[in-house]
């Protein structure tokens, strides 16, 4: 099989795998996330494309003439079409014969990660006579699945983010008898980010007291809570390197000698939760398969529904990690949606469940690796509680 730029010829395969007739890949004005990852490239486009993975027979690549020259690049031959009879034909053209494709639609919108192409798209392939199937399981494949260089650089930023948290409660305790607020510690956070040559689009989350409590609050430089002695600390923080994978982990901490008591009961409440998910997913490769995402969810949210938290849990309890931290492969998740993708080996995720109240909320998030023989923690795991001493 032919050698393409980016990861097209790993999806090639996975399309040749899927026992479908092909993955046919739409895109218009970069509406679709998963061809641009997947071609590793953000060219300049202003038409509709099709790029088209057969089963049997090499890649094609519908363009309009006015964008055709722009894709040379990507190795695939390129059909260019003219107008819209033009293309519509030549659709047809590479449909006839064709009985199922994978596209990047999920019935009744269960998979929004998987859902790009419109409506009216999806009425022109099936008017041709052709059964649309999602394509997250092909997508799981193309770009869930970490190279060697991919996985060394997530273990390097996993390293870094657990040391880099560790810093960011040592210099609360250095400075909090100064004056200082939660945007202060996300600067600190961001330059040491800089020195170790990660990168993010946005964050990280340093989150005080009841701000602890909104699972995706992010300060500003206006309103930020100051952190004085006797508060509740929450830091999610999120990186890569270069063309790397995302690390993504959170960790509490109390400001003072010990936290109290009801802080420490919902933190053993989430930290059990957490390593109860991590078990199940362990006992079931072991037992020779491996589990779908929403299993996975349903152990943690049970035991904290039973432990008397359950409206306060209210995210799903992990996400895929890729080279956009909220990656492609399966989530953890029978909340918001219903994941029935397999974890599939060589994939990454996180396991954070949460529990959020009004004065305060816990998240214990760690990220792992899973292997042919079960998973592999590859971040720091928080046992207990953080306290910071104030110097």
């Amino acid at each position: 099989m032919a050698e393409y730029a980016g990861r097209i010829t790993q999806a090639h395969q996975a399309a040749r795998e899927s026992g479908l007739d092909g993955w046919l890949l739409y895109d218009f004005r970069h509406s679709n996330p998963i061809l641009w990852e997947i071609t590793g490239s953000r060219l300049h486009s202003t038409r509709r494309l099709f790029l088209w993975l057969p089963a049997r027979g090499e890649p094609v690549l519908l363009a309009h003439q006015v964008d055709a020259a722009h894709f040379a690049s990507w190795g695939v031959p390129v059909r260019p079409y003219r107008g819209r009879e033009d293309l519509l034909r030549q659709v047809r053209d590479i449909l006839a014969g064709v009985a199922r494709v994978a596209m990047e639609y999920s019935p009744l919108g269960a998979l929004p990660t998987l859902s790009w192409v419109d409506g009216g798209t999806l009425e022109m392939v099936r008017s041709h006579g052709v059964e649309v199937a999602s394509s997250a399981p092909l997508v799981q494949a193309a770009l869930g699945r970490l190279t060697g260089w991919e996985l060394a650089s997530h273990r390097y930023a996993a390293e870094k983010l657990g040391l880099i948290v560790q810093d960011a409660f040592a210099w609360i305790g250095e400075k909090v008898r100064d004056g200082m607020d939660e945007y202060a510690v996300c600067a600190f956070i961001r330059e040491r980010f800089r020195q170790e040559r990660l990168w993010t689009d946005e964050g990280p989350i340093v989150a005080v007291n009841e701000h602890s409590g909104d699972p995706h609050y992010v300060p500003s430089p206006q309103g930020s809570s100051p952190i004085r002695p006797g508060d509740w600390v929450l830091i999610d923080l999120w990186a890569r390197q270069e063309d790397g994978i995302f690390g993504d982990i959170t960790w509490t901490a109390y400001v003072g000698n010990q936290a109290p008591e009801e802080h420490r009961r919902v933190f053993q409440v989430v930290t059990v939760a957490r390593d109860m998910a991590l078990d199940f997913i362990r006992q079931a490769v072991q037992g020779g398969r491996f589990p779908q995402g929403w299993e996975v969810d349903r152990v943690a949210r049970d035991y904290i529904r039973a432990a008397g938290y359950g409206d306060a849990f209210t995210h799903r309890l992990g996400h895929s990690l890729g080279s956009v931290v909220h990656g492609y492969g399966a989530n953890l998740d029978s909340f918001e949606t219903q994941d029935v993708r397999e974890l599939a080996p060589g994939t990454a995720f996180t396991i954070e469940p949460g529990i959020y109240l009004p004065r305060f909320g816990v998240r214990s998030e760690i990220d792992v690796y899973l292997r042919e023989s079960g998973p592999e923690v590859t971040s720091p795991v928080q046992r207990e509680v953080v306290t910071i001493r104030v110097r």
